[in-house]
């Protein structure tokens, strides 16, 4: 009886032990396609990847809004508004959805027809990604492939140079 003790402790020790490994790459280096996702924006209707357009680039941000460097973010990609205009931005937080919406207005954001802004509720995209630093910048092909991302952010002259590669 001792040792059938001893067994089982050791069974529920190990299947325990087992259950805690942790997996060092994020999930989006092992599937590079755009993430299943659903994100409340800020006239409380839902947004999800199905909605997003056919055949355009996507750039998704995950952003803070209190974080100076995407305050920063925000100025520049929408400055370069004109640029950017065959190319869907997806902002995402995780933030209080009055703070999302008062950045949205400021940047005005909420007015162009391709920016969806929102609050991932289920924290799934900094999961997906395992963002560490905002602003987190993922942009993608017309395919829905991932060509790059940048923990910390980049940029505007980066992200346009990457999704409209120069002939060479």
């Amino acid at each position: 009886m001792k040792y059938f003790l001893a067994f089982m402790l050791g069974l529920v020790i190990a299947a325990n032990a087992r259950s805690q490994t942790f997996d060092s790459i994020p999930p989006f280096q092992k599937d590079s396609t755009l993430p299943v996702f659903s994100i409340m924006q800020t006239d409380s209707s839902w947004f999800n990847n199905l909605n997003l357009p056919k055949n355009k680039q996507v750039v998704m941000l995950y952003f803070s809004p209190e974080c100076g460097h995407c305050q920063l973010t925000a100025h520049e990609f929408m400055k370069d508004a004109k640029r950017f205009k065959d190319v869907f931005f997806v902002w995402v937080s995780y933030q209080p959805m009055e703070e999302i919406k008062t950045f949205a207005d400021n940047y005005k954001m909420l007015k162009a027809k391709n920016i969806a802004v929102g609050r991932d509720p289920k924290y799934y995209i900094p999961s997906f990604f395992r963002v560490k630093y905002t602003p987190f910048i993922a942009a993608y092909n017309k395919d829905g492939k991932l060509i790059a991302a940048f923990d910390g952010g980049t940029d505007t002259d980066t992200v346009y140079d990457l999704l409209y590669p120069k002939e060479k």
